[in-house]
């Protein structure tokens, strides 16, 4: 069994894989780490090893428990990436962008594929059909979108996420929602549309902690997976392990 985990801005997701099939996902804060962790291992004796990606600096800590209870392949920008990284920074490219960008070269690996990342910021990731890292963009997420609407105003308020009935907004929360929600989805089809006026042969995969929330409202043709992420590190490390 293999234990992927990723660490974010805001949480560490996880999910217990046997022969590629997900068994089970987690979600708890870093404060938890460590008992959560334990307690996984605990409940799966089976697994045997561990894989794991992160955002963030000072996780040593929960490095050396993976270390503990599994043997761990930590990816960094060290590792080798089943595409061909042609960014300019290569170091402050985000290992969660980096391993999306591999599962989608190693689900279609001939194919032109458009990542979308729907967390604490969207992230737009593209590898041509020669797996060729190009790039992408980053903008504000949902929450981001919201909080900095409040925190940069003197009365607006901060507001839970809420998909508009209507784009024309008839009360100030109502023009918030409009505001942030519409903002997102001309974003995400605008950016859609670009890249089918220079690719026309796309593949297109929406992910992240707010994918099912979006992907009702999206016109274009997509594919939905808010656990893409834990599944490339699967991916990944089937790779690896079958490439030894």
């Amino acid at each position: 069994m293999l234990l992927t985990l990723d660490a974010g801005n805001t949480l560490i997701k996880c999910a217990v894989f046997e022969n590629d099939r997900m068994l089970e996902k987690f979600t708890f804060a870093f404060s938890d780490a460590e008992k959560k962790i334990q307690k996984i291992f605990s409940q799966y004796p089976e697994i045997t090893h561990s894989i794991y990606s992160s955002v963030i600096i000072g996780d040593s800590q929960l490095v050396e428990t993976l270390k503990k209870y599994s043997q761990l392949f930590q990816i960094d920008h060290r590792f080798s990436f089943p595409f061909q990284n042609l960014y300019t920074t290569q170091t402050t490219l985000g290992i969660d962008r980096m391993v999306l960008s591999a599962g989608a070269s190693l689900l279609y690996p001939n194919e032109n594929k458009l990542i979308i990342g729907t967390g604490t910021c969207i992230t737009y990731d593209f590898v041509n059909s020669k797996n060729e890292y190009l790039g992408g963009a980053i903008s504000p997420g949902i929450q981001m979108r919201y909080k900095s609407l409040n925190n940069y105003t003197s009365k607006l308020p901060l507001l839970e996420k809420e998909i508009p009935e209507d784009f024309i907004g008839n009360s100030t929360n109502n023009a918030i929602h409009s505001g942030v929600m519409n903002g997102i989805i001309y974003e995400i089809e605008g950016f859609i549309s670009q890249y089918f006026l220079k690719y026309k042969d796309l593949t297109i995969i929406l992910t992240g902690g707010d994918t099912d929330f979006l992907a009702k409202s999206l016109k274009s043709t997509i594919f939905a997976n808010s656990n893409f992420l834990l599944e490339s590190l699967n991916l990944i490390f089937t790779h690896c392990t079958n490439n030894d």
